[in-house]
C-alpha cells in the first residue's frame, strides 16, 4: 500500500509539474521521506526522481520547441555548481529553516505572479527583447545551492526568476526550466552520494510513476495561453509553498 501511494502521488505531482514546467519535488519530498531509510537518503532519492521527471517532460518540450538553448547554456552551469556545493554541505545546515524560507518565497512568488502582466511593448521595442543573462547566472547559482542543500531541484523558484528577472516568455520558460532541472537533479543526486546513497527501490518506483505523468502534463502545456499558463504556475507555486510548510511542521 505504501508503494501504491507513492506511485499515485508521483504520477500526480509529475502531471502538474510537466504542465507548468516545474518538477515539484518539494510536494513529493514528504512522502519519499516517510518511506526512505534515512532523511539523507530520502533527499537524494527525491532529487533523483525529480531529475527523471524533468528529463521526461523536457524531452516533450524539446520536440515542441519550447527551450531557449542560449539561455540554457548560461543558466545550467552555475545551477549545477550550486547544486554540487549545496549537496556537499547539506548535512551542515538546518534544512528545516531553509525549507521554511523557501516556502515563504514561494508564497510571495505565487501571489506576485498571479497579479503580474507582461508589460506592453513600446512601438520602437524589438519583437524579441534581449534577456537579462546576468540575472540568469546569479539566480541559477543561488537556486541550485539551495536546492542541493534541501534535496530539491527548486524549479518553482527558478520559474519566477525566468519570467520576472530574466524576461523569458512563459512558453519557453517552461521548457528551459525543466531542461536546467535535469542537470541540477543529476548533480544534486551525485552530491548526496558521499553522505547517503539514494534508496534504489524508491527511486525505481518513483521514476516509473513520474514518467507518464510528466509526459501527459508537458503535452497539455501548449493548449494554454501565456496568461493561463502564468496563472496555472502561480496556483502550483501556492500548493508548493503549502507543501514546504507542511514538511517543516510534520
Amino acid at each position: 500500500m505504501e508503494y501504491l501511494a507513492l506511485v499515485i502521488w508521483c504520477f500526480l505531482v509529475a502531471l502538474g509539474g510537466g504542465l507548468v514546467g516545474l518538477v515539484l519535488g518539494n510536494i513529493r519530498l514528504p512522502v519519499v521521506l516517510l518511506l526512505a531509510s534515512s532523511p539523507a537518503a530520502g533527499a537524494g532519492t527525491n532529487i533523483a526522481i525529480s531529475g527523471f521527471a524533468a528529463a521526461t517532460a523536457g524531452a516533450a518540450h524539446i520536440r515542441a520547441g519550447r527551450i531557449n538553448w542560449r539561455l540554457f547554456g548560461w543558466m545550467a552551469p552555475p545551477s549545477i555548481a550550486g547544486a554540487l556545493v549545496g549537496g556537499y554541505v547539506s548535512g551542515l545546515l538546518p534544512g528545516d529553516v531553509l525549507v521554511a524560507i523557501i516556502g515563504a518565497v514561494l508564497l510571495y512568488s505565487a501571489f506576485d505572479l498571479y497579479r503580474w502582466e507582461r508589460p506592453a511593448p513600446r512601438p520602437d521595442a524589438p519583437a524579441d527583447p534581449p534577456l537579462d543573462i546576468r540575472a540568469a547566472i546569479v539566480s541559477g547559482a543561488l537556486i541550485g545551492l539551495l536546492g542541493g542543500i534541501v534535496g530539491l531541484i527548486l524549479g518553482s523558484l527558478r520559474m519566477p526568476a525566468l519570467l520576472k528577472f530574466v524576461g523569458e516568455t512563459a512558453q519557453r520558460a517552461v521548457g528551459t526550466n525543466l531542461a536546467v532541472g535535469v542537470l541540477v537533479g543529476l548533480a544534486g543526486a551525485l552530491a548526496h552520494l558521499p553522505s547517503a546513497a539514494p534508496d534504489l527501490d524508491l527511486l525505481l518506483v518513483g521514476a516509473v510513476a513520474s514518467i507518464p505523468g510528466a509526459l501527459l502534463g508537458a503535452r497539455l502545456t501548449g493548449r494554454l495561453s501565456e496568461r493561463q499558463l502564468i496563472r496555472a504556475i502561480a496556483a502550483v507555486l501556492l500548493v508548493a509553498a503549502i507543501g514546504c510548510w507542511v514538511q517543516v511542521l510534520v
